[in-house]
């Protein structure tokens, strides 16, 4: 109720007043500002400004230790690449190694089973030349056999023991006398 009774004295018609205790109140509420943005300059601006220059110092570093980390990320990664040109490089030598050497290999196999091929043919035609020196020799004696006991009716029809005897031994001795051909 108290604050109505102020509100009531006011002059009607008065919006803002510039009397005198406007003023005083005005120039100590200044006065104020000033007091109190010198105190608290006095007592925070160089706590602060050391912070802040901590601050930008630290920010400075860690920019730098970031380029120095950058610098060496960028040596390690061109390192690695040179490793890795060499790495390929040592493999593509080892694959050209490799099939050198199974090339040689197979050239090797190649040969010995030339080798062994050469000398199963070649035993298979002694084999088959040994077949067929028994078999002439078994053919000329059948033939021999056959031709005796041809010759023998033969003579036994027309000539007597004595003769044919004798026939015999003359045929026998020529045949035996006889090489045979292929």
């Amino acid at each position: 109720m108290h604050s109505m009774i102020l509100a009531q004295t006011e002059v009607a018609g008065r919006v803002f007043g510039l009397d005198t205790q406007t003023f005083i109140s005005i120039v100590i509420q200044l006065f104020n500002g000033i007091l109190l943005a010198v105190v608290l300059g006095r007592l925070f601006y160089k706590p602060v400004k050391e912070f802040l220059q901590k601050r930008s110092d630290n920010i400075r570093s860690k920019i730098e230790s970031a380029d120095k980390t950058m610098d060496k990320a960028n040596e390690l990664i061109a390192e690695y690449e040179k490793k890795l040109k060499e790495i390929e490089k040592q493999r593509l030598e080892v694959m050209e190694a490799a099939l050198q050497s199974a090339a040689e290999e197979s050239k090797k196999i190649l040969e010995e089973a030339r080798k062994e091929a050469n000398e199963i043919k070649r035993r298979s035609l002694e084999s088959i030349a040994e077949d067929k020196k028994r078999l002439n020799e078994e053919a000329r004696l059948y033939i021999i056999e056959v031709a005796s006991k041809m010759a023998e009716k033969y003579v036994s029809r027309q000539m007597d023991d004595e003769t044919q005897d004798k026939l015999f031994l003359e045929a026998l001795a020529k045949l035996e006398d006889a090489q045979w051909i292929n």
